[in-house]
């Protein structure tokens, strides 16, 4: 009866350090990546903003060759989306928010399985010279599980070595000729 007693008493402090301690966790979180891109705001724009070309560099969309994509909406405009389903990647959908033509696009990220997540999306273009400079942000707000797994990996440390990877693509792809 006494183990019982301590061990009923050591899982209530545990569970009460796991939602105090929780508490004390940063509540969002912000991951970015720069890239220099020799090729005209339009071109980089168009290779972001109209997801039929936003799949063939994204790093994610090379991951899972399962995947099934469904493209709807206008590209280039508010409301243009699309849906993903696959074995690895899950399933979730990306959503364009806002637009600042040749300056900036907005998007909502919404993740359904395997966990449930939202996060905003932000391209940010600024001409250079000749050139575009491309800044990837995505932020949002953790939930408890998720402020526990950032104490041990960063969301920084998890995604972005995939926006590189993606910038890197998105490089290759406005710059040919």
């Amino acid at each position: 009866m006494k183990f019982l007693k301590i061990f009923l008493a050591i899982v209530i402090v545990l569970i009460a350090i796991f939602f105090v301690g929780g508490t004390l966790l940063p509540k969002t979180y912000s991951v970015h990546r720069s890239i220099d891109i020799a090729a005209k705001d339009s071109v980089v724009y168009k290779n972001i903003a109209d997801f039929n070309n936003f799949l063939q560099w994204n790093a994610w969309s090379k991951m899972d060759s399962t995947t099934k994509y469904n493209v709807t909406g206008t590209p280039e405009q508010v409301g243009h989306q699309y849906h993903w389903a696959g074995k690895k990647m899950g399933e979730g959908e990306m959503k364009i928010t806002a637009v600042k033509p040749l300056e900036q696009i907005k998007m909502d990220l919404k993740f359904i399985k395997p966990f449930e997540s939202l996060a905003n999306v932000a391209f940010d273009l600024a001409k250079e010279g000749d050139g575009t400079k491309v800044t990837w942000t995505m932020s949002g707000e953790h939930n408890i599980i998720s402020k526990w797994m950032c104490v041990f990996n960063s969301m920084d440390s998890m995604i972005g070595k995939d926006f590189e990877e993606g910038l890197k693509a998105l490089k290759e792809k406005s710059e040919q000729k």
